[in-house]
């Protein structure tokens, strides 16, 4: 029986390109557009879930498990919002380059080389985030479970991925990947997406239910990121823990 949800491949690829984790410019250049969108859905759903009233540190005494969290794009400013945060990746080199960059910015943030299903902790997460992280990993089923355990009860879950439709592989294969050489070629395989249905049911087999879910889609116009109605491409959606 599989007891470990590690791509190798996976690892090597973003391994190979992560000294580029903070080059706005680079290989990363779509998750730095990403972030701003990602940041605010995040902070406004645990500020209203939790009832939270600080405005300057808003997510003072959180505690954040940031799954594949590379080279630390969004443990920091999670971090910065004053959340505990502990970043766990697969990828040694991608934990290096996040150490660094963190002691750089005189941040306090634990980065641990390790998978959801191998992880030791002593006290659960009040969340969970799989940002860009499910569509990489092998047996999702074993990757939910373990990540479910993490969390605490009434804890919330964030997962953003991109939906199994024809849609997506035009766009965010041979669209983002060979048209518009937004990411290297290779970095997604269309086999690995999920639908929100999928997604849905593989959650609630370990006690997530569906709070709320949103398409996020790019405005060519304005050079950003924006929520949608249409889940057909991208998606995030926010799980809580009975």
């Amino acid at each position: 029986m599989k007891n470990n949800t590690i791509n190798k491949k996976e690892i090597e690829k973003f391994s190979k390109i992560a000294e580029e984790w903070w080059n706005p410019a680079g290989n990363f250049k779509p998750l730095h557009k990403f972030n701003p969108i990602r940041i605010d859905y995040i902070k406004e759903n645990i500020i209203n879930n939790f009832n939270i009233k600080d405005k300057d540190k808003p997510l003072k005494n959180i505690k954040i498990l940031d799954i594949g969290c590379g080279g630390g794009l969004l443990s920091e400013p999670m971090s910065r919002l004053g959340a505990q945060v502990v970043g766990i990746d697969a990828s040694k080199k991608n934990v290096e380059v996040a150490k660094i960059h963190a002691k750089k910015n005189k941040l306090k943030i634990n980065y641990v080389c390790s998978s959801p299903e191998k992880y030791k902790f002593n006290s659960k997460f009040d969340v969970i985030l799989n940002m860009e992280v499910i569509e990489h990993v092998d047996d999702v089923g074993l990757f939910l479970k373990s990540c479910s355990k993490l969390l605490k009860k009434n804890g919330l879950m964030f997962v953003a991925t991109i939906n199994k439709t024809l849609k997506s592989y035009l766009f965010a294969i041979i669209g983002a990947e060979y048209v518009l050489q937004w990411l290297p070629i290779g970095t997604h395989e269309w086999e690995k997406f999920i639908s929100p249905e999928d997604l849905t049911e593989k959650l609630k087999i370990n006690n997530l239910k569906l709070e709320k879910i949103d398409g996020v889609k790019f405005d060519i116009l304005n050079n950003n990121w924006k929520l949608s109605k249409d889940r057909s491409v991208n998606y995030i959606a926010k799980f809580i823990k009975n």
